[in-house]
């Protein structure tokens, strides 16, 4: 056969990785606080660069605020802003000491009259925030805003007499419920993987899984979403899914779902990473600088979730 004379065509470049990708999304996009958690959870960086970080955020309260929840701006402690720090904490190790003990001072100052945490205080009343956030005078005892703050801090073994009534209110709440949201659910689940009565916790998550089915509040088909209604006041395509409730294998919520479901929600998450490297929010988006922020969060829960389950991210 007679020679062309044409080169022979280079080589493929090899595929970049799930993680690779969400490496430069995140070096181009994210906050300090999240490279930072980056860092440590995939590039075998330390703690001490997170709590630094995190500081920034901290208020002479105790508690913590600067948007550090992307939806709510300002400089006001709120107690959403504080349940994330607490998350930050609880993921690098550092959820406990003196810095946590002045935490539950600032829970203890803006609680209700029954213990527990409202979703906002009135002190974010004259900063932005996004308009799905109800801004009240004297804003109710809300499970959305406690269960993960009395989960993450049963979770660390931190005792403070904040938590008994806060725990009895979290209680109270979960095994009354008969109608709720995702978003609800999540919290629930939260407090549920935590507390320290497991037998307690079983049950009412066996209870809780089966409303979560009954109501369709989990899409268990990703092809199939029209299936599966939105709950009133999300955005539009704003969906939970089996991976939402159930973030790691050890969690209450993993016996609500089949492995085929589990595989299904998994694939879909996979399938969502963007080609910018980064995942999306499927809330609704109200402010260019809040969505900004709040996307390199979701791309390091995303890869976290992949993890815990095995998945291949690179």
């Amino acid at each position: 056969m007679a020679e062309t004379g044409a080169s022979p065509l280079p080589p493929a470049p090899p595929a970049r990785s799930p993680l690779l990708r969400a490496e430069q999304f995140v070096w181009l996009t994210a906050r300090v606080l999240e490279q930072r958690l980056f860092s440590y959870h995939f590039l075998n960086g330390g703690p001490d660069p997170v709590e630094t970080a995190l500081d920034a955020y901290r208020n002479e309260d105790g508690g913590y605020g600067h948007a550090l929840e992307p939806d709510l701006r300002g400089p006001a402690s709120q107690p959403l802003h504080t349940a994330h720090a607490l998350r930050v904490l609880d993921a690098v190790g550092r959820c406990g000491g003196q810095r946590v003990e002045r935490v539950c001072r600032y829970l203890t100052s803006v609680s209700t009259a029954d213990g527990a945490l409202p979703a906002v205080h009135p002190s974010q009343r004259g900063y932005p925030a996004a308009p799905f956030v109800p801004i009240v005078d004297d804003p109710p005892s809300d499970l959305l805003a406690t269960g993960p703050v009395v989960g993450l801090l049963h979770r660390n073994e931190v005792w403070h007499a904040w938590l008994f009534r806060a725990t009895d209110f979290c209680w109270e709440a979960v095994e009354s419920l008969e109608k709720s949201h995702p978003y609800e659910v999540e919290a629930a689940v939260a407090f549920l993987d935590a507390v320290p009565d497991r037998s307690r916790a079983e049950a009412a998550a066996d209870r809780l899984g089966r409303l979560v089915r009954e109501q369709r509040l989990a899409a268990l088909d990703p092809g199939r979403l029209g299936a599966y209604p939105v709950a009133p006041g999300y955005a539009p395509g704003e969906h939970h899914f089996p991976h939402d409730f159930a973030k790691s294998p050890r969690s209450l919520a993993r016996g609500w779902f089949t492995d085929e479901e589990m595989a299904r929600s998994l694939d879909f998450l996979a399938a969502e990473q963007a080609a910018d490297g980064g995942w999306p929010i499927r809330w609704r988006q109200w402010a260019p600088a809040a969505a900004l922020e709040a996307r390199p969060m979701v791309t390091i829960e995303a890869l976290r979730t992949l993890e815990a389950y095995g998945r291949h991210t690179g």
